[in-house]
């Protein structure tokens, strides 16, 4: 795969690679997106728009320059702006590769931090040097105009010019509630709505609080995906139910998307309302929502491939991963993109299945709370 270097979201030379149910794969251009829909399928998109979460400025301390990354909090609420789990890193910025990134000084619960015009304090560490709780000084209007100002986007190396705010934001940005943009959502335009109407296919949203892909640390890297709020509305919910009804496809738009659904169906039965995504979705998850994925095209490794093997077994990932790299296809979160069908082999769990215990679901809330959003 090619590194996707251009902020450009719709690109017209844009791929699209399609995985069917059978797990035969065809090439085809991602404007075509639409031709692969089927008539009572129903696509779920995420409507966060991307926070200006990466600030610089100063650990008081130890008078060190840092980059703070905020990287969780524990609700969509507004007004739930003090407090956020964050990454920080040493002095530099997005030139130098994450993983190049020098460590920040040694921080401490207490510490102060300056962030342009914004004020925050360390309350603990979160199992990792880098991987903090902090909590901002003053209401959330002045939080959030400190942000607005200072603030500026996360970005990678990989993309050598500054990113403005728009440039992640997508067609359908909403709430300002996303750490990293639900980058599958670039592709949505309005003529993709336009046709998908045209064809009988439905749309909908939710709003998912899609957290930070890269911590430039490979020990810090393996807690990804962090936890992450959500709020499913209910127009959406019962869109879900209507087309499970008719025998439609729950038809996910990025890996966001099939988190929040898959943890609000895992006792079988979408409900609307907010909640906490906590769990992880690999290889051993069995479905019970979301029939087919939209997204980018991501490395084996990454904690969005692992998704991907909760739709599609391992071999035939990797034939996806050789024909990804031999039609050169680009990467990264202004890249390329992947249409997967739930194969044969991962077949949706009926809705009857016995849920989690209940217990287990407190202690595993217990936890998240206590570290905010970091995973033991």
């Amino acid at each position: 795969m090619i590194t996707a270097s251009q902020p450009a979201q719709r690109r017209p030379d844009a791929k699209l690679l399609v995985v069917d149910a059978r797990g035969h794969i065809n090439h085809a251009p991602r404007s075509a997106f639409t031709e692969f829909l089927r008539p009572r399928d129903l696509v779920i998109a995420n409507d966060a728009a991307t926070l200006p979460a990466s600030l610089h400025g100063v650990h008081l301390p130890t008078a060190s320059p840092i980059e703070v990354r905020l990287a969780g909090r524990r609700s969509l609420d507004a007004d739930y702006v003090r407090e956020f789990s964050a990454i920080v890193f040493g002095p530099g910025d997005f030139r130098t590769r994450t993983e190049d990134r020098p460590a920040p000084p040694r921080m401490a619960p207490g510490d102060r931090l300056t962030l342009g015009p914004l004020s925050a304090v360390v309350q603990w560490l979160l199992g990792h040097p880098r991987l903090v709780s902090l909590r901002f000084d003053g209401s959330p209007d002045r939080i959030w105009a400190g942000l607005a100002r200072h603030g500026r986007p996360f970005q990678y190396a990989h993309v050598p010019a500054p990113l403005a705010l728009w440039d992640v934001w997508t067609p359908i940005a909403a709430p300002p509630v996303a750490f990293e943009p639900p980058s599958a959502g670039f592709t949505l335009g309005w003529q993709e709505l336009t046709d998908m109407r045209a064809k009988g296919v439905s749309f909908a949203t939710l709003t998912h609080a899609a957290g930070i892909s890269s911590t430039g640390d490979a020990e810090l890297d393996l807690r990804l995906p962090f936890d992450e709020p959500y709020r499913i509305p209910e127009a959406t919910a019962a869109a879900i139910r209507r087309t499970q009804a008719d025998g439609g496809r729950i038809v996910a738009v990025g890996t966001t998307v099939v988190r929040a659904l898959e943890h609000a169906g895992r006792r079988g039965l979408i409900r609307s309302g907010e909640d906490l995504a906590t769990q992880r979705i690999g290889s051993g998850t069995q479905l019970r929502i979301v029939d087919a994925i939209l997204s980018g095209t991501h490395e084996p490794g990454s904690s969005h491939y692992e998704l991907l093997r909760a739709f599609a077994d391992d071999a035939t990932l990797r034939q996806v991963v050789n024909e990804l790299d031999s039609y050169g296809y680009k990467t990264h979160e202004f890249g390329d993109s992947v249409l997967i069908e739930r194969t044969a082999r991962a077949p949706k769990e009926a809705c009857h299945r016995p849920a989690e215990t209940r217990s287990w679901e407190q202690h595993r809330s217990l936890i998240s709370t206590l570290l905010l959003a970091a995973r033991v």
